[in-house]
């Protein structure tokens, strides 16, 4: 059973930007808890790979691709994880997804769509 809500793709001219936001209604968020939550993406033919991490005390990881033009944030007390994206280019597109990390399985949402024309 999905855990995890996201929101905030769409369509975006390269250049743009995107704010993509994941909601965890049935879980508990705490500074304890979930200890790290990720995004990640996957592009058309290609495997899900995770594009930026944050933990509880707010330390975070992201990917080569996606240094310096992505941040990601958590606000534990609305149980929500956000992705912000600028300077979007073709290669980000790919429908994005949130989950803890190491991932849990049976949590994955419907995700959201990020289209940036070449």
């Amino acid at each position: 059973q999905a855990q995890f809500v996201e929101s905030g793709g769409g369509l975006v001219q390269p250049g743009g930007s995107l704010r993509l936001s994941c909601v965890a209604p049935r879980m508990i968020f705490s500074v304890f808890s979930p200890k790290t939550m990720a995004w990640y993406r996957q592009a058309p033919g290609k495997e899900r790979e995770r594009v930026a991490t944050i933990t509880s005390d707010f330390s975070t990881t992201y990917g080569d691709s996606v240094k310096g033009r992505f941040t990601i944030s958590r606000n534990n007390s609305r149980k929500t994880v956000y992705l912000q994206m600028n300077t979007l280019n073709p290669e980000d597109t790919g429908v994005y997804d949130c989950n803890e990390d190491p991932p849990r399985p049976d949590s994955w949402g419907q995700g959201t769509q990020v289209t940036v024309p070449s």
